[in-house]
């Protein structure tokens, strides 16, 4: 039977492992500060900069994704704006923000911003990542500190551990928000297939949202009214 220090060891290495992928990812934080700094010195091109590299990067927050939708709509680029709010929505679903939407596109009514109890359940996981990873983790060390210390050998010993090892990999490697992009053509053709001749289901403005399933050629299947239709991807920005 292999030692307990063997196990405790292994179990350790990964727990490391999985820490320091939580460490990369809020790697940026320092700059993301400076760029806060700049923004409220009113340095808005510079801060900006700063906030569509993390963008890019996949790192964000609620906060910073308002002063990007603040600072591209004062330089007039409504559709980023647009973007970074529907994007803002996901992680915080209000009424205000769909009002701010619909006075950038010029729309009266949005399609795709529904959001239901289980998918605010994710979101609010996905907007707190990093503490319940932290938490996870916390028990985890706890659990390891108190096998070592009971001298415990027993493998029914060690599921709580090996648990929140799995927990800990799942929701760091794959806890994500809905894949949705943002209609941004005018006007953009929704159809039934993924031709020129597939049936016209719906001519949109920019605005409405799509959760998007695939990738085909120059297609999205995405999911629009409960259906699953198909838009050219030069109609659509991915958030």
């Amino acid at each position: 039977m292999q030692s307990l220090k063997s196990i405790f060891l292994t179990k350790l290495s990964i727990f490391f492992f999985l820490f320091l992928q939580t460490i990369h990812c809020q790697a940026d934080v320092p700059q993301l500060m400076i760029a806060d700094s700049l923004f409220n010195q009113r340095s808005y091109k510079e801060a900006m900069g700063i906030y569509q590299e993390n963008y890019q990067s996949g790192i964000y927050s609620p906060s910073m994704l308002l002063k990007m939708a603040f600072i591209s709509e004062g330089i007039g680029d409504k559709e980023s704006a647009a973007l970074y709010l529907s994007k803002y929505y996901d992680l915080s679903p209000n009424p205000q923000t769909i009002t701010k939407i619909k006075s950038l596109t010029g729309q009266n009514e949005l399609v795709g911003y529904e959001v239901s109890d289980g998918m605010r359940f994710v979101l609010f996981l996905v907007e707190y990542k990093e503490i319940v990873v932290g938490v996870l983790s916390l028990l985890l060390i706890v659990s390891l500190i108190f096998l070592w210390s009971k001298g415990d050998t027993e493998a029914r010993f060690f599921w709580p551990s090996g648990l929140l090892i799995t927990l800990i990999f799942l929701i760091n490697n794959f806890l994500k928000g809905p894949n949705t992009g943002l209609v941004t053509g005018s006007p953009t053709f929704i159809v039934s297939k993924p031709s020129a001749g597939g049936e016209l289901i719906d001519l949109v403005e920019p605005g409405h949202r799509v959760k998007i399933r695939s990738s085909k050629d120059v297609w999205y299947e995405v999911e629009w009214k409960d259906q699953i239709a198909y838009i050219k991807k030069e109609k659509v920005t991915r958030q």
